[in-house]
């Protein structure tokens, strides 16, 4: 069975198209997730990335779309392992909004976290977010 990363890592690369056309790709992670709804690749996308890589993994899932929903899934984590999943807040620590990914690992200094995500800058990549902006770490587990 492969691994989450595995799962995400084998989608590096994926982008938005600009203008009317549409990444079928990104369209497909939100139908198979349920939300059939979508049609486009404007939408943010990272949490529906998230749980197709844990539906692909066999792996407890938000089944949501909001990237703070994913602070109530699996265990907590204070020491993160690589592909644990991280989630961090944009705009303010205390809005809605926020960003999923899978954790990478720290940056030399420690105040970086490398996440492989999608909707990060537009595609599914490997980005390091200010550590600062930490909401937390999750472990997933096996979907019964």
């Amino acid at each position: 069975m492969k691994t989450l990363i595995h799962i995400a890592l084998s989608q590096y690369g994926t982008t938005e198209k600009v203008g009317n056309t549409h990444n079928p790709v990104i369209v497909n992670y939100f139908k198979e997730i349920g939300y059939q709804w979508v049609k486009d690749d404007e939408m943010a996308w990272c949490s529906a990335f998230a749980n197709w890589v844990a539906l692909k993994a066999n792996k407890k899932a938000s089944g949501k779309l909001n990237a703070r929903s994913w602070l109530g899934v699996g265990k907590k984590k204070i020491k993160p392992s690589v592909g644990d999943i991280v989630v961090f807040w944009r705009e303010s620590k205390n809005s809605w909004k926020g960003h999923v990914g899978f954790f990478i690992g720290y940056s030399e200094d420690g105040k970086h976290i490398y996440c492989l995500g999608g909707n990060q800058n537009n595609q599914v990549n490997i980005k390091a977010y200010p550590t600062y902006r930490l909401l937390g770490f999750r472990e997933l587990m096996p979907s019964l």
